[in-house]
């Protein structure tokens, strides 16, 4: 009789996931570091029960997203663009333009590209959780303060 000693791949119990809420300050931290640290968590990479296909992270909430800083000049240089499909549809805006308009979704944009597309991808960015100012609906939670 021949045994297998071939390892087996771990797949975690779903149900016994134990979920938890951490809180990023981005008050003069780098847009970058603030991104990938949040991305990593959303997607569980810092568990030891990291499963790719699977939504093995946790929740991410982060406060004064207004605050961000970036190096160099990117403030000038950096240009977020979309485009409608129409003939002259193409915006441009400029970083700093976008933090004064907008500074959660400069955030939630870095972000959500580290994430993977499709439903899985969904499942993961519904945690994350972008507020421009200091306060957050988040309290009752007890949310696990990061430091990056």
């Amino acid at each position: 009789m021949v045994t297998d000693t071939r390892s087996k791949t771990y797949l975690p119990d779903m149900k016994k996931i134990q979920r938890k809420i951490f809180l990023i300050d981005a008050k003069d931290k780098i847009l970058g570091r603030i991104a990938t640290k949040a991305a990593v968590i959303l997607r569980g990479k810092n568990k030891t029960i990291y499963t790719p296909h699977l939504d093995t992270g946790d929740t991410v909430v982060i406060i004064n997203a207004e605050k961000v800083r970036v190096t160099g000049k990117k403030m000038q240089d950096k240009e977020y663009q979309r485009y409608s499909g129409y003939p002259g549809g193409q915006k441009r805006v400029k970083l700093g333009d976008m933090l004064k308009n907008a500074p959660t979704v400069v955030l939630r944009h870095a972000i959500e590209n580290m994430i993977p597309k499709g439903p899985l991808g969904n499942k993961i960015r519904s945690r994350l959780k972008v507020y421009a100012g200091e306060k957050h609906p988040h309290a009752a939670q007890k949310p696990i303060a990061l430091e990056i």
